[in-house]
């Protein structure tokens, strides 16, 4: 039968059950996810802000719009689950680096956007026709990564030590 007397005094299971390491690891754990979901839900709303709204107009005009869902037809669980993902990768990158505030989101959300953003439009530009030019292909990385910069904040201060 098991009781606190039966744990050794020393070694690694006394390590093991510490409370204190448990304590600081699960409260890791919800600032991350805590963070994870304040940046997914900031995600969600400023891109309807700056793609829906602010940017509705250039995207129609300078985008191919052959593969866009029509916005009634949008896949909402999917949008959902893109914003939440990104919010949880701003989370890791931050809790990885041991860093939290604004400041730090800022530059994390920017830099990983940035890199991003160059990435994927620059490979759909390479096979595809999905941008009329290199401008409109810019501004869609420099709202990007406006964006996840953001976003990057938001985690930042949700995060903060």
């Amino acid at each position: 039968m098991w009781s606190p007397e039966t744990i050794p005094k020393t070694g690694r299971f006394r390590k093991a059950i510490r409370v204190g390491k448990f304590s600081k690891t699960n409260d890791m754990t919800n600032k991350t996810l805590l963070g994870a979901l304040a940046g997914g839900i900031s995600l969600f709303l400023l891109g309807w802000l700056i793609y829906g709204m602010l940017l509705m107009d250039y995207t129609t005009a300078n985008f191919n719009q052959c593969a866009a869902n029509p916005p009634d037809q949008m896949i909402w669980w999917s949008m959902i689950v893109s914003c939440l993902s990104s919010g949880l990768l701003l989370a890791l990158i931050l809790s990885w680096s041991n860093q939290s505030g604004a400041a730090a989101g800022t530059k994390i959300g920017a830099v990983v956007g940035a890199l991003i953003a160059l990435s994927v439009d620059l490979n759909m530009h390479s096979m595809s026709s999905m941008f009329s030019g290199l401008t409109p292909l810019l501004v869609d990385v420099l709202a990007y990564t406006a964006m996840m910069a953001i976003g990057g904040a938001v985690v930042g201060l949700v995060m903060r030590k």
